[in-house]
This record gives C-alpha cells, sequence and structure tokens, in this order.
C-alpha cells in the first residue's frame, strides 16, 4: 500500500502545472455576474459549551483513565486548553471569503434544522457514575467531540455525533467533517453579518497560528515520540496586546513570505490537491 501511493506522487512543479492548467481550460469556480453580498463586517460570537465543566471531570482522572483515553481517542483532550483569543478570531472571520471557502488576505489566498440532541447534563452525570473506565472514556470523547469539535445546541450533544463515533472506531477521518461543519458556519455568519460560530473554534485557531505566526517549527518533530501539534500550541505564550482591529490590520498586511502553505509538521513535499479524476471534492456534514 505504502509503495502504492507514493508511486503516485507528484512534486511541486507538477502540482503547480495542473493547477495552471485547470484554471486556464475551466476558468473561475465563481458563476458569471455573481456579486458580493458579504456585510462589511461580521459580528460573531464564540461562545463555547460546558468546556470547564469538561476540564474538571478530565483532572479529576487518575493517569491510567488517561492514558486509556490517549490510546483510543488521540490528543483530543489538549483541545479543552487551547487558548480562545477572541479578538483574534474575530478578526480572522473578516476574511472568510464565502464565494470561494477559502481566507483571502489582502492579494494572499490559501486556495483559490432541526436535528435531536442530547443534554449535555445526562452525559455528564453518566461520566461521573460509570464504574466501567473505558465507557467513561468514549462517553468523556463523545462530549469533546458533540460540545467542541460539533457544537450545536448550547448545552446539547447533536444525535449525529453519536454515528461519527461509531466510525472513529473503524477507523474513518472526522476531518471532512471538521471542514464542512467549519465552512458551512463562516458561510453563514458572514453572509448575515453576524451569528454563532458552530464549529470547533481552537482547531481553526490551532490552523492559523500553525501556518502564519512566526516561530521556531522544526517539521522533523512529527517523527518524534510524544510529538502532539496542539500540545506545542498550549506549551507556546499567548499575546494579550492585540486588539481586534490590529488583528485585522495584521491579517490585511500578511505577505507571501509570512505564509507557510502547509503546517510545520506536515511531510513537505506530500499535499493531497484533488482525489483521482475529480479537481474539487464537495465535503460532506456529519
Amino acid at each position: 500500500m505504502e509503495k502504492e501511493f507514493l508511486s503516485k506522487m507528484e512534486d511541486n512543479a507538477a502540482v503547480r502545472v495542473w493547477s495552471e492548467k485547470v484554471q486556464q481550460e475551466k476558468g473561475n469556480i465563481l458563476s458569471e455576474g455573481y456579486t458580493s453580498e458579504l456585510w462589511d463586517f461580521t459580528c460573531i460570537s464564540v461562545t463555547q459549551d460546558a468546556v470547564q465543566e469538561l476540564k474538571e471531570i478530565w483532572n479529576q482522572w487518575d493517569n491510567e483513565i488517561k492514558q486509556l483515553f490517549y490510546s483510543n481517542y488521540g490528543d483530543l483532550p489538549y483541545l479543552l486548553d487551547v487558548r480562545i483569543d477572541k479578538r483574534l478570531f474575530r478578526a480572522l472571520v473578516q476574511y472568510w471569503n464565502s464565494a470561494y471557502s477559502c481566507f483571502t488576505f489582502g492579494k494572499i489566498d490559501l486556495q483559490k434544522g432541526d436535528s435531536k440532541c442530547i443534554p449535555w447534563r445526562n452525559l455528564r452525570d453518566l461520566i461521573l457514575a460509570l464504574p466501567d473506565a473505558k465507557k467513561r472514556v468514549d462517553i468523556f470523547a463523545l462530549s469533546i467531540y458533540g460540545l467542541m469539535v460539533f457544537p450545536k445546541a448550547l448545552g446539547h450533544v447533536d444525535e449525529a455525533v453519536l454515528d461519527l463515533s461509531g466510525e472513529l472506531d473503524r477507523g474513518v477521518t472526522p476531518v471532512p467533517a471538521v471542514l464542512a461543519e467549519t465552512f458551512r458556519s463562516l458561510n453563514a455568519c458572514r453572509r448575515a453579518g453576524e451569528g454563532r460560530f458552530i464549529g470547533c473554534t481552537q482547531l481553526l485557531l490551532v490552523w492559523f497560528h500553525s501556518h502564519f505566526w512566526k516561530a521556531e517549527k522544526v517539521s522533523y518533530r512529527v517523527f518524534s515520540e510524544g510529538y502532539s501539534p496542539l500540545k506545542e500550541l498550549i506549551a507556546t505564550p499567548g499575546r494579550d496586546d492585540i486588539t481586534e482591529e490590529k488583528g485585522m490590520v495584521i491579517i490585511q498586511n500578511l505577505q507571501e513570505d509570512d505564509v507557510k502553505w502547509m503546517a510545520h509538521w506536515m511531510v513537505p513535499d506530500e499535499i493531497l490537491y484533488r482525489c483521482g479524476d475529480f479537481n474539487w471534492a464537495s465535503l460532506l456534514g456529519i
């Protein structure tokens, strides 16, 4: 399998040629006559659900239960400690281009209902009461996914996350669903000019820091035992002197050299830019 994958890899020059060819043949993805109807400023809320309670439960567990969680769900608990910079996040949202579903920073482009819910208090009571450590770990992971990664109504977990948790046991990645929910929520807030961001604020800010913030970032750390991008970000001192207005100015004036086109922990020569014969693949929700 590994040899088959590596045989399909292409270098950066081939990717650039493909990109230019597709652009020339198919042109702009927007329909002719499109006009932007975005608000000049989007007032967005990043109200989060039960994070403090989740942290308190996690801190009460001993190392044995925490290791059981890590072995089943990886670095997910580090999301609990990712600092939410509301001013930076609100500044970042102003540059979301809902037409292209990407961020547009000046001349820099990164890339051209109703639901049934489970009350959080019910899950919390189960976590605190169940004697089986494995079941407690599973419900805690479901709670993080339902309250933080795929939030819905405050104080509730979308039942659709139950289906996702079943897929995780089979090794299915949640990344496409995370991206789809992020795009959908950003589009809705930008078009309305306001709203609550219904996505994982922590992951979006981790992405921003990994691509733009100047820091000593060494790609080979990904091969080190125990390496975690989330853990590394949590250990990085935050800044409290950047206002929302200053953040917008910084983002607007980003230069090409400021942009890292891949996160520093990715292998430099491997990037997915199409799927089979499809140049663009739609990302479905959860």
